[in-house]
């Protein structure tokens, strides 16, 4: 929503500059990536762009001060006109090129309605549409070559993902379900979203990263995909290579982004718990950091190839994690019903052993109310610690003793650390 201080400002000659702006900018862009053509060769450039939104900032200013019911039909009745002269030139220019491309015949049009929007009070969405199209216009060969290395699995996982989280998500009741009334459909099934979110975002990010800057660089960006997935491919790797250490780094890099995407997904769901968390997950983390970069320094040499992860959103695994989420949070529910806090102390250590998301994403948004702050906390803690340490011990049965060796003193130092602040923590809390 547009601030009051931006709309008192922008009057009319503030809507026409706004509009020439927008013209400006995106006819840089187009006139940047036809820069070679001779002039006049081209259906529009910088002039051409930047006169079609004072076009249609000029006739939305006077359609808002002459015929203020009938404003925006003025301005469509006007776009009428420019949209078949921007269709002439365009099928002219494909006949000439043998370019069947519409994408600044389009931009064109769209430039015009940008024009149009200042004036009806529309000036922050109008700015920030233009820079968003300079910028689609401008990533025109990254976009084109990052659909060339899309594997199919990938686009079908994305899509997966934006069928549950835009179209499922709304559709889920928000109220209480089951015994305890444990089971809000919709928080829960945002729960999943968020995970997955992280998940996905960090797998593309290792798609992304250069191979040749590094197995660290590599394995930081897929251990917000899965830190157990890249501590596996690791250590299986390890037994065709013999660079123990620099596997180990890599293993540990991507075991202390598990303490960072733990850190975004307090802060998302429970802001006030950040604080607290901040010093015992960014200790272990900071421990696994320092721990892999000492590796590194006594690294052997030679090239290794990136950990393997596979796309982490598919439309199974996200119903069994949502499920396994729904059994977490009946069982926080049932134990502190029938145990009190020792019952969760137990849960998050157990639970931590396999996936630690269940237990943070159970009882982060519950700190302060109904359950005190130090209790979640010393159990997200507790499941944090367990989960490093069933990691380090996952990678001494697959690697060896000597990259599991490596990798579980670091580790089970980092989870004791975890402990200590957290307790040190809660104590002075």
């Amino acid at each position: 929503m547009e601030t009051a201080g931006y709309t008192q400002m922008l009057g009319p000659f503030a809507s026409l500059a706004m509009a020439l702006g927008i013209g400006l900018l995106v006819g840089s862009e187009r006139g940047w990536h036809h820069r070679r053509h001779a002039e006049g060769a081209r259906v529009a450039g910088i002039r051409t762009f930047s006169l079609l939104a004072l076009l249609g900032g000029v006739v939305a200013v006077a359609g808002r001060a002459l015929l203020p019911e009938y404003a925006a039909l003025v301005c469509a009745l006007v776009f009428i006109p420019v949209g078949l002269l921007l269709t002439a030139g365009y099928v002219q220019e494909s006949r000439r090129d043998d370019d069947v491309s519409i994408t600044t015949a389009v931009a064109a049009m769209a430039t015009y309605w940008l024009g149009v929007m200042p004036a009806f009070d529309l000036a922050l969405p109008a700015a920030a549409s233009a820079v968003l199209l300079a910028l689609l216009l401008h990533l025109k060969d990254s976009l084109h070559r990052w659909l060339r290395v899309l594997a199919r699995q990938e686009l079908t996982g994305t899509l997966q993902f934006l069928v549950v989280s835009v179209v499922m998500l709304p559709l889920l009741p928000d109220r209480g379900f089951g015994p305890w009334n444990a089971l809000n459909p919709w928080q829960l099934w945002w729960m999943v979203v968020l995970v997955s979110g992280l998940s996905l975002a960090g797998y593309f990010t290792m798609r992304l990263t250069d191979p040749k800057h590094g197995i660290l660089l590599t394995s930081f960006a897929g251990g917000f995909a899965s830190s157990t997935a890249v501590a596996f491919s690791l250590s299986r790797l390890s037994r065709q290579v013999s660079q123990t250490r620099t596997l180990s780094a890599g293993i540990l890099v991507a075991c202390s982004t598990m303490f960072a995407r733990v850190l975004v997904v307090v802060f998302v769901l429970k802001p006030a718990l950040l604080l607290p968390a901040l010093l015992p997950l960014g200790g272990g983390m900071l421990a696994l950091l320092g721990a892999a970069l000492w590796l590194l320094r006594h690294r052997e040499r030679g090239e290794t190839k990136p950990p393997t992860v596979r796309n982490p959103f598919q439309l199974l695994p996200a119903l069994q994690f949502g499920a396994l989420l729904a059994v977490v949070m009946l069982a926080v529910e049932a134990l502190l019903d029938w145990y009190g806090e020792k019952g969760l102390y137990l849960l998050s250590t157990v639970t931590g052993l396999a996936d630690v998301d269940p237990i943070v994403l159970s009882l982060a948004p519950r700190a302060g109310d109904p359950l005190s702050t130090e209790l979640v906390l010393l159990c997200i803690c507790l499941a944090t610690a367990s989960n490093t340490l069933a990691k380090g011990v996952y990678c001494r049965m697959l690697g060896g003793a000597e990259l599991g060796n490596t990798v579980l003193l670091p580790a089970a130092a980092a989870a004791a650390l975890v402990m200590g602040l957290g307790i040190a923590v809660t104590a002075l809390g």
